[in-house]
């Protein structure tokens, strides 16, 4: 190893990120009697923390940020977990085992971990850099959140149909915002659940008070003095403004990755184990696509904690030498309003749902069918069906008559 390197440190695993994933590798290797040193890298200049809480409780005041801390600070050092933060990987020499971090410093690696997350896709139009408009990917955008409400922001437009706006609007809504939401798709939640959610939500929504605008996009946001003042839509209405949230999708940070010879076109690609194609380099998280059992074997990226945890209990188990091939049930969840829905396998492909329960009582359960076979489930306030769903579904169940799934009388774990 060089001087440079030397001078700058090194770690036996050196990991990438700070969030759900890169945090639980390093207690995972603990956990697995790994005693070689572990840095863990992070941009950000805080240690790590739970991101799905900026969007709920953490935006509406319910918990202070050292309550979504993933650990308090002194657990790492008492750990042996050295946390180099406020500098991000620029460049990977593989062959050297070396990274270079955005500050210049050097460090080497004997197994290196990419927990790098993905980056908010931002907005490419007219004002897009405007004062007020918020991502919600980090501390720093609910913070300016929570800053601009203080400051008197009132009316609010969030950009995008999706879990993170969805939260952030029933959150804004509870503190007495006027809000808006703009998705460009004819349903909310269309990338991600069946119609009989998406119309739920939206006359959820619709009931507390929020508007909605389907089928609708955005030309520009308006502004004066650098501030939002307005968001200009593609029918020429312009929605006024105080703050605009956009939640539009994620982009893999996965650069360095790419550019250091690693296979991928969405995300850095791995295998059962979440190795990279390259030597002694895993890839975890958001950005790591795998060939998952729950999808048919389709290469997919799965943007959960869930899916962060369980790779990263696969990679420090391959470290510590006891291979398991990574086979989690994908899991999800979203709080919103009073609302929690929960959501157990993955609906890719699905042919055909079954309503399981009334929506009008504000508890049912979608099952999402590919078939005759349950594949995936949402449950709206239905705890019972969840538990008993991710059962069935580990259990590789087999074609099952959907009028007994729509049957509330029948418990599902009786369909195993």
């Amino acid at each position: 190893m060089s001087d440079a390197t030397a001078s700058s440190g090194s770690a036996d695993v050196v990991i990438v990120g700070t969030g759900h994933g890169a945090a639980q590798a390093a207690i995972a290797l603990r956990q697995q009697g790994h005693e070689g040193p572990i840095m863990m890298i992070g941009r950000e200049k805080l240690a790590p923390y739970e991101r799905p809480p900026l969007s709920k409780e953490y935006l509406a005041g319910d918990k202070t940020f050292e309550r979504i801390m993933i650990r308090p600070e002194k657990f790492w050092a008492d750990k042996g977990v050295e946390l180099r933060l406020g500098a991000g990987v620029t460049e990977i020499d593989w062959m050297r085992h070396e990274l270079t971090l955005s500050d210049g410093a050097k460090v080497g690696y004997r197994k290196l971990i990419w927990s790098g997350g993905a980056d908010p896709r931002r907005l490419s139009i007219p004002g897009a850099n405007l004062k007020g408009i918020f991502y919600v990917r980090d501390k720093a955008d609910a913070d300016g959140m929570m800053a601009a409400l203080e400051a008197g922001a009132k009316r609010a437009v969030v950009i995008g149909g999706g879990y993170i706006g969805l939260e952030a609007a029933a959150v804004l809504r509870k503190m007495g915002c006027e809000v808006t939401v703009v998705e460009m798709q004819d349903r909310l939640l269309a990338r991600v659940a069946g119609l009989p959610v998406s119309e739920f939500y939206a006359e959820e929504h619709r009931r507390q008070g929020v508007d909605i605008r389907l089928s609708q996009g955005v030309s520009e946001i308006v502004g004066e003095d650098g501030a939002v003042t307005g968001v200009l839509l593609d029918n020429g209405e312009t929605l006024p403004a105080d703050m605009v949230i956009v939640g539009i999708g994620i982009i893999p940070a996965v650069a360095p990755l790419i550019a250091a010879g690693a296979a991928g076109s969405n995300g850095v690609d791995v295998d059962v184990f979440c190795r990279t194609t390259l030597d002694d380099v895993f890839a975890i998280g958001d950005c790591a696509a795998h060939a998952n059992p729950y999808a048919d074997s389709a290469v997919i990226r799965l943007e959960s904690v869930q899916n962060a945890n369980d790779m990263a209990n696969t990679v420090a188990k391959a470290i510590a030498g006891e291979k398991q091939p990574y086979k989690a049930l994908p899991w999800f969840w979203s709080n919103q309003y009073d609302l929690k829905l929960q959501t157990a396998g993955l609906n890719t492909g699905y042919d055909a749902t079954v309503l399981r329960g009334d929506p009008a009582t504000r508890k049912f359960t979608v099952v999402y069918m590919k078939e005759g076979r349950p594949i995936a489930f949402d449950c709206v306030g239905t705890m019972k069906d969840y538990v008993q769903a991710r059962k069935l579904l580990e259990s590789e169940p087999g074609k099952i008559d959907p009028e007994l799934l729509a049957d509330t009388d029948v418990p599902i774990k009786e369909m195993m």
